[in-house]
């Protein structure tokens, strides 16, 4: 059998009894290691867990998926996702080569930032689609996500941005040169998104555009949802972008249109009251 296990957002104790019972009697347990991350260690997870974890990255699952399910018609092999198993990205793949080759597969399922996002206040049936906000480069600017973001927008939706995580990265050089050189690990505050985000409503002025989002637009910044130091902070579009929030990993709401009610609970961890006073955002039912 294949365990699809996912072990939620804080630390050890996060994973469900299922989940945990599902570990313990795997022969083989690998941990997800590039969409997201714990605020423990793996060492952390290997005492709570009583297991050792061999850590999965990028190039393993996409590349070598084939060694992970080695045996697991055999036994039992576990593959451990921080949040859910088929939350912000999935391992769709992984379950067909799995079916494909006669394994048998289990989802254990557990919290993820997609809902856990309710936290601030939002509610969640108020949310459009989700985007990813990508680090820039000097060459590369990307704004099709702010087009997603206008859209929920001009619907009345909220909008979740998850935010970049560059993990087992090579720069350019090395990519072409061979070498199996990696750069530090990089992960998107919300002061970053904010900034680009920003940059884009400009570079729209500038193209004669009126952007439904601007500088005033009420966001929410999250860190390390689920964790004992979350950190939740609401305000202006421009008041994001020097919120300071601390360690990853970071989220950013866009929101649409607001219930009083959801206006109330923003204003429990508002940057400045007066960033809502001229906001006009809101429905009545």
């Amino acid at each position: 059998m294949l365990y699809l296990v996912g072990l939620g957002l804080g630390d050890a104790e996060d994973i469900t009894v299922k989940g945990l019972e599902a570990v313990r009697r795997c022969r083989r347990v690998y941990l997800e290691a590039y969409t997201s991350v714990l605020t423990v260690g793996k060492e952390a997870l290997e005492e709570f867990y009583g297991k050792e974890l061999i850590l999965a990255d990028r190039e393993m699952v996409e590349q070598e998926a084939d060694s992970l399910l080695k045996e697991a018609d055999v036994c039992d092999v576990a593959f451990l996702v921080v949040g859910d198993p088929f939350g912000a990205t999935t391992h769709s793949d992984l379950v067909l080569r799995a079916v494909k080759l006669g394994i048998p597969y289990k989802v254990i399922h557990n919290a993820s930032i997609m809902n856990a996002v309710g936290c601030c206040g939002l509610q969640l049936y108020n949310f459009g689609e989700t985007v990813s906000i990508v680090f820039w480069t000097d060459t590369w600017k990307p704004e099709s996500f702010f087009d997603k973001i206008e859209k929920n927008r001009r619907n009345g939706m909220h909008t979740l941005c998850l935010l970049d995580i560059k993990v087992k990265e090579q720069s350019l050089e090395n990519l072409m040169k061979g070498r199996k050189i990696y750069e530090p690990p990089r992960y998107m505050s919300v002061n970053q998104a904010a900034e680009q985000l920003l940059a884009i409503i400009q570079n729209r002025r500038l193209q004669g555009e009126k952007p439904e989002i601007t500088e005033n637009t009420i966001c929410v910044g999250l860190a390390r949802v689920g964790a004992l130091d979350e950190k939740i902070a609401s305000g202006t579009l421009q008041q994001m972008s020097t919120v300071e929030l601390g360690a990853p990993l970071h989220s950013l709401i866009v929101t649409g249109t607001m219930h009083p009610l959801e206006l109330e609970m923003l204003k429990l961890f508002s940057v400045d009251n007066s960033s809502f006073e001229n906001n006009v955002c809101q429905r009545t039912a």
